[in-house]
């Protein structure tokens, strides 16, 4: 005689069927999510273990830099490199004129570069061609071409040794208007011709419409402007001599130069480096997280 079937259906006795259900229904089976977290582990200790080596470095004394088998905890932690890093070498000094200068050159680019983009998609002038055409060639100009005669330039103009050298020149980039043009080119036409056939000026037109639109892509726009200028060597090297001028980059170089090869002591300034701009960052990543959600719980 046959078994009689429960009243809620046939009885799952798992097996086979349970993951050849899976298959047909698109999910993953527990090997195929096991072997995904295996390998979500190994990426994950790959990333964070140079930043661990780097933290467990900052935190001995020279001596136990080079003990075998190395120390992978250090306890008690050693904070002589940071004493020293902030109290016997311009340090805060560096990260001032660094946070000074990046700070300056993000907020007036991503100015500059959002009105200039705003001209280049949706404004109509005579050699807007011609000059979207300089700005892909310029783009393609290593830096290490124009170093010279952008040291000429500024030594003509008296701002070498200055924090205007450090300004002005990253000024002149043309990434961010080429990147605020693609940007603006993609937002729609009828809320701007609206605009203008109520009377609103093109600065108003820009302020009033363009601007709130284009958030997300002003917020990437300052962290590539912000941690470029963060992370900049050539040009602060090659225009400032003065030590009160020195950035992070030119004067965590320097360290060597004075007190010989200390590997404590870069790694404590490399973990001091990297606070700011993960703070800047991760700040902005926030804000650029926060208006897509708002914008797709209003759709």
């Amino acid at each position: 005689m046959r078994a009689a079937s429960a009243p809620g259906g046939p009885i799952d006795h798992g097996g086979p069927n349970r993951s050849t259900r899976s298959r047909a229904s698109g999910q993953p089976t527990r090997l195929e999510t096991a072997f995904s977290h295996g390998i979500l582990i190994v990426v994950v200790i790959t990333l964070v273990a140079p930043f661990y080596f780097v933290i467990a470095a900052s935190l001995k004394d020279k001596g136990a830099l080079f003990e075998y088998p190395p120390q992978w905890l250090p306890l008690p932690p050693f904070l002589g490199n940071y004493e020293r890093l902030i109290f016997d070498s311009g340090f805060l000094r560096w990260m001032f004129n660094t946070l000074l200068v990046a700070g300056t050159v993000t907020v007036v680019k991503v100015f500059l570069d959002s009105m200039a983009g705003y001209a280049l998609a949706k404004l109509e002038f005579r050699g807007k061609r011609l000059v979207f055409l300089m700005m892909l060639l310029l783009l393609m100009v290593p830096f290490g071409v124009i170093l010279i005669p952008l040291w000429s330039v500024a030594h003509w103009m008296h701002i070498t040794n200055t924090y205007l050298a450090l300004i002005l020149p990253p000024l002149a980039n043309p990434l961010g208007v080429f990147l605020m043009r693609q940007f603006i080119l993609g937002l729609p036409s009828d809320l701007e011709n609206a605009a203008r056939l109520d009377g609103v000026s093109e600065f108003g037109i820009y302020r009033r419409i363009i601007l709130p639109l284009i958030k997300p892509g002003l917020v990437v726009l300052a962290v590539i402007i912000f941690t470029d200028q963060f992370m900049s060597f050539i040009w602060p090297l090659v225009a400032t001599q003065s030590d009160d001028l020195q950035v992070l980059t030119t004067g965590v170089a320097s360290l060597r130069a004075r007190g010989g090869v200390n590997y404590g002591l870069w790694s404590a300034s490399a973990v001091m480096s990297l606070i700011p701009i993960a703070i800047f960052f991760f700040l902005l990543q926030r804000q650029f997280l926060a208006r897509n959600l708002s914008g797709a719980l209003k759709q």
